[in-house]
């Protein structure tokens, strides 16, 4: 009797032991696959910015989330748009990615019919066009949006004595749309622009856009380039004797970016820009994030890189909401109306345009113990897109 107590005793522990394993078995690995500017004339810092954050995060805050894995497949696009395209279709067809994040404008467009057909939750974090999110349900954004900035740029700009304005922009997305930002606003609040200047995004020859800017003898010069182009044309801006002209610079926060602003030299000094986020931001969250940052890369982060740090919140947050489900109308659905605290300051995503709602600073450059900072003076609280606002 006793040996057919201890046997059954086994089996109900064996038969216990089967029904319970798969309770407590991990969910499936939840693979992102990631399309990055890495390497290409331009946008390098990009990927180099949106990889560091990425890793701090994921150091800070695990690599599961929801009882899932996260596996990282991060491959380089070099900021062109098929590139892009051919790079996640793979990682749709053959990696069988979960959720996917994608870099700069050309690459998030080409690839909005792909992830629209696969239902694929897909994170934008290095786009600054509004149009971005409009070209796939599947689309979220908390990273930055350049109509915001230059909507408050004109404003400021009003208020504090500029009246006749000639915009200067690269001719892409991003460009078109801070200028007509810059524009609609300004002119609604008393402003002239008299006139609008667009110029190619690759190489461009600034001496005969800098003559045209003489001889119009406007009292400002709204200024809008990606990545390094800035800094070569404050130099030859000031070469030229414009700097010595009265005609005030004014532009987004791209104009001076953090990571590049040392190496942009004295030219940049007293220089207005309006922004989401200064490196010098004073916050103990930024503190922390920007010591992390540089001790880690030995660089600035600048709004490139607190775009991507957010991207990973807001994907960790989705995830956890959805309880670790990666399908994509359960993600978009969970990351509409989410609100936190970043580095940058309050931040949420707007639940009907899937997009970045958060502060605008004016900040200006100013040498603090050697090194150039962007000096953050007033705050624009909570700003949504004001292109998409409008268009309501």
């Amino acid at each position: 009797m006793l040996r057919r107590t201890v046997l059954k005793g086994v089996a109900a522990t064996a038969i216990g032991g089967v029904i319970a394993r798969p309770a407590l078995a991990q969910q499936p690995v939840l693979k992102i696959g990631m399309s990055l500017p890495m390497t290409g004339a331009g946008f390098n810092a990009v990927g180099r910015q949106l990889k560091a954050a990425i890793q701090l995060y994921m150091q800070q805050n695990g690599d599961t989330v929801a009882g899932r894995k996260i596996e990282l497949t991060m491959r380089d696009d070099a900021g062109v748009a098929d590139n892009a395209h051919r790079i996640v279709q793979e990682m749709i067809v053959n990696d069988k990615v979960d959720l996917l994040c994608v870099g700069i404008t050309p690459a998030s467009l080409a690839v909005a019919p792909l992830v629209t057909e696969a239902k694929k939750a897909t994170f934008i974090m290095s786009s600054g066009a509004s149009i971005t999110t409009a070209k796939s349900p599947y689309f979220a954004r908390a990273g930055f949006i350049l109509a915001p900035q230059s909507w408050i740029m004109a404003e400021w700009a009003a208020k504090n004595g500029s009246k006749r304005v000639v915009t200067l922009v690269n001719d892409w997305a991003p460009g078109v749309e801070a200028e007509t930002a810059f524009k609609t606003r300004f002119v609604q609040v008393g402003g002239e622009i008299i006139e609008s200047i667009r110029i190619p995004l690759a190489n461009p020859d600034f001496a005969p856009f800098l003559q045209r800017i003489s001889d119009l003898k406007p009292d400002t010069a709204f200024i809008y380039f990606p990545g390094t182009q800035a800094a070569i044309f404050a130099k030859q801006f000031a070469e030229r004797g414009l700097a010595n002209s009265g005609i005030k610079i004014i532009g987004p926060g791209d104009l001076t970016t953090d990571d590049n602003l040392n190496d942009m030299g004295d030219q940049m000094l007293g220089m207005i820009t309006a922004g989401l986020y200064s490196a010098s931001h004073n916050s103990a969250l930024n503190k922390t994030y920007f010591a992390a940052i540089e001790k880690a890369n030995h660089f600035r982060p600048d709004f490139v890189s607190v775009s991507g740090y957010d991207t990973m919140h807001l994907i960790y947050e989705a995830l956890k909401k959805t309880g670790g489900s990666s399908d994509g109308d359960a993600v978009i659905a969970a990351a509409k109306g989410m609100a936190w605290e970043s580095p940058r300051g309050p931040i949420s995503i707007d639940p009907d345009t899937r997009d970045i709602v958060g502060n605008v600073y004016i900040r200006k450059v100013e040498k603090i113990d050697g090194q150039l900072w962007n000096t953050e003076f007033e705050t624009f609280p909570n700003v949504k897109d004001p292109m998409k606002v409008a268009a309501k």
